[in-house]
């Protein structure tokens, strides 16, 4: 009898014990998912009333300016729909969204997500295109490229919005004393998993997009830096006295695109490979969940002041020169 009372206040020991753990460590998850979303936001809306501002003082904005208007707001969508409900779930507040809610969450994260994507893809193709295409004879279709692929980063948000429709039908709340056997939990909502072969398909769907736009990045990206190189070796056979200490204007932006083009293919290789691995686990854990969501908030969080770290106020990637 003596052995087991000691047992039972051992074991109420060790359950405290694992429960304030869990406490501390949800606390400071919380923490960073809110320092991640607050600074992130500050950032994108700060380089969104740049180009706005730009835009209604009569400045002409370039095709890379709004491209770049774009991905902030790309950026903004994901850190709303990823950060804020992922911060509130960490600090301990679990199903606060109804069905509606889940349904608009995901979805508009997906669009957010996958509309970067695309419009980091379309900035590196049209840089590539920008310095590749420098012969007059070639300013036509080099024109007419750029018209295209402005027009295809506004088709990207349609395509897009089509393909996150699926979140509508199959994400869902988690109702009061419902089983979650057939549920996948993502801390505040729920995946209807029942046919496997459905998600397999629509992983699959959501991936294809995804996997051209980073082939047309990485593409695009080796172009530019061949293009770089080549640009250096004909500086270094110059005569000393001709060659000039300041880089041009299009050298500058190529390299800060390269920049951001390989911080985002960095992030987004990791994002993915969390949001893999928790794919095939039928339950992921709660330190996947949580380590997907940041690895996913890294690029949006980290992107504008990328962009301002190299001065885009005088710099001709981000402030146009010319007016209306």
């Amino acid at each position: 009898m003596g052995s087991i009372s000691l047992i039972f206040p051992l074991r109420i020991l060790s359950l405290r014990s694992g429960t304030e753990r869990m406490a501390t460590s949800e606390l400071a998850v919380g923490g960073i998912f809110l320092s991640q979303t607050v600074i992130g936001l500050l950032g994108n809306f700060f380089v969104l009333y740049h180009y706005l501002f730009l835009y209604l003082v009569g400045y002409r904005l370039r095709s890379t300016d709004w491209i770049l208007m774009h991905l902030t707001v790309a950026n903004i969508l994901t850190l709303l729909c990823k950060g804020v409900p992922q911060t509130v779930a960490a600090f301990g507040t679990k199903d606060f969204l109804n069905d509606t809610g889940c349904k608009l969450v995901f979805s508009f994260h997906r669009v957010g997500r996958s509309v970067g994507v695309g419009s980091t893809a379309f900035l590196s193709v049209f840089q590539a295109i920008t310095i590749g295409l420098r012969n007059s004879r070639c300013s036509d279709l080099k024109l007419k490229t750029q018209k295209y692929i402005c027009y295809s980063v506004y088709l990207s948000w349609l395509l897009y919005f089509l393909i996150s429709s699926v979140n509508i039908i199959h994400m869902r709340a988690k109702y009061s004393n419902e089983s979650t056997t057939n549920l996948k939990s993502f801390l505040y909502c729920y995946w209807d998993c029942r046919d496997k072969t459905r998600d397999m398909l629509y992983a699959a769907l959501l991936s294809t997009p995804d996997i051209i736009f980073l082939g047309l990045m990485l593409w695009a990206s080796s172009y530019m830096v061949l293009i770089l190189y080549r640009h250096k070796q004909k500086m270094q056979q110059m005569p000393r006295n001709k060659v000039t200490s300041k880089s041009s204007p299009e050298s500058r932006a190529t390299k800060t695109i390269l920049l951001l083009v390989s911080t985002f293919v960095s992030f987004y290789t990791l994002s993915s490979l969390c949001q893999f691995f928790g794919t095939l686990l039928y339950k992921p854990s709660w330190s996947l969940v949580n380590v997907t969501a940041l690895a996913s908030l890294f690029f949006p969080t980290f992107c504008p002041f990328l962009l301002m770290s190299h001065d885009f106020r005088v710099s001709s990637f981000c402030l146009p020169s010319t007016r209306n």
